[in-house]
């Protein structure tokens, strides 16, 4: 009887702790990417039309910049990731803090070249935080053997998003000085709320190295294998590059699109916390699937919902055609990365971080291209069309290229699946 109370009481605090776990890494990537890194998105336009209290108004071509420039550091922050020496759970926690006071500083500076180098550093420290989190939750969830709550983790971008596109909505009225310290005080409170979870007292997980395991890891650990996972870790890194460009194109344009198909309409305001909903179901539905199913096979078919929601806004420019199509390209949107970070840890267990990291990078320099290469096909054509139907193009070749790689035998000397796909 008191053994059978024991494994009841083993399997509550085994549920409590991984619901712990996956909620506060869901907070997490809701402030460093939702706030730190997509807030930007809903406040550009008020500080195209003046940030308040004596702020310049910010013209366009200087807001595309800054978003550039929050672009490219997410780039270098991903790139960088496999070069640091640092506990997950440590870094988790300085992005946080990070996150805070960049979010702060837009709102107290007005310095373009100061608002540039605050995003550029936003950008960096965003992927720091979303590849260590994601390090640190995956691994901590596969300790506890609860893989179903991965999902949550990755809900917490489109809480982000929800969050601060209905809170812009309704308080825009105050300007984007208003809105940059109201995001810097909540995400001090959603950090300070989460800080234990990510302490010395929260496991395992949360000690070792990303680069530099210990002898006293778990013995899930993954054994190296680097010449027979090396092509599997390159095709990761090139296809996962895909969606970058992909969805950014209609992430960019999108706004200005939907405002010159409806004019005068409410409408285009809703579609990016549509976007942000529909990114959080689809998070919540992707870790539902069998673990067993193949993580490129699914990403395939993430690749191809997405290009479908692309071509939904091109076919049928209406309130009904951009709204299921923002849902289409948000349902699979985080799905995508759960899958990828799923396949890295496949490739290399706990040591994934430097592969997550590259492969998050290639997303990056997807998302650099993408608005580099729409913007002269559009002006040279006077519509965004052609460009649209580019992104949608290159999901579906990505994935071509993904079903062609899970064809592909895997070697000999891999590891077992250990339940991380």
């Amino acid at each position: 009887m008191n053994d059978l109370a024991s494994t009841a009481h083993g399997g509550f605090a085994e549920r409590h702790a991984a619901r712990r776990a996956a909620l506060a890494c869901m907070v997490t990537l809701a402030v460093a990417l939702g706030i730190g890194r997509f807030a930007f998105t809903p406040l550009l336009p008020l500080m195209l039309h003046g940030s308040g209290f004596g702020q310049p108004q910010l013209d366009i071509q200087h807001g595309g910049w800054l978003a550039s420039f929050n672009y490219a550091g997410y780039f270098v922050g991903a790139l960088t990731c496999a070069a640091l020496r640092i506990a997950p759970a440590r870094m988790v926690r300085a992005g946080l803090a990070a996150t805070v006071l960049l979010t702060l500083m837009m709102g107290v500076t007005s310095q373009f070249w100061i608002w540039a180098a605050v995003r550029f550093i936003a950008g960096a420290v965003s992927a720091w935080t979303f590849v260590f989190a994601s390090q640190w939750g995956l691994r901590r969830l596969a300790e506890l053997g609860a893989h179903g709550w991965g999902g949550v983790i990755y809900t917490g971008p489109g809480v982000g998003i929800v969050g601060t596109g209905l809170l812009v909505s309704v308080a825009g009225g105050y300007g984007a000085t208003t809105g940059w310290l109201g995001f810097g005080l909540i995400a001090a409170v959603l950090s300070i709320l989460v800080w234990p979870v990510f302490g010395a007292a929260s496991g395992a997980a949360a000690q070792p190295t990303a680069a530099q395991p210990t002898a006293t890891q778990p013995a899930t650990r993954a054994t190296h294998h680097p010449t027979p996972h090396r092509a599997d870790a390159l095709w990761l890194i090139l296809l996962y590059g895909i969606p970058g460009f992909g969805y950014i194109i209609t992430a960019t344009f999108l706004p200005v699109i939907a405002r010159h198909a409806l004019p005068g309409s409410s409408w285009p305001d809703l579609f990016w916390p549509m976007f942000g909903a529909a990114l959080i179901v689809g998070a919540l539905l992707a870790a539902r699937l069998p673990v067993h199913w193949d993580n490129r096979s699914l990403l395939a078919g993430c690749y191809v919902l997405q290009a479908c929601g692309i071509a939904l806004g091109i076919v049928w420019p209406t309130a009904g055609g951009f709204s299921f199509g923002s849902i289409l390209i948000g349902l699979p949107f985080t799905a995508i990365t759960l899958f990828a970070m799923r396949e890295a840890r496949r490739l290399r267990g706990d040591d994934a971080a430097g592969l997550m990291g590259y492969a998050t990078a290639a997303y990056g320099v997807g998302q650099i291209v993408g608005p580099l290469v729409a913007a002269p096909i559009a002006e040279q054509t006077g519509s965004f069309s052609p460009a649209l139907w580019l992104a949608a193009g290159a999901l579906l070749v990505g994935a071509a290229g993904l079903i062609a790689v899970a064809r592909i035998p895997r070697g000999r000397g891999r590891m077992p699946n250990c339940g991380c796909n």
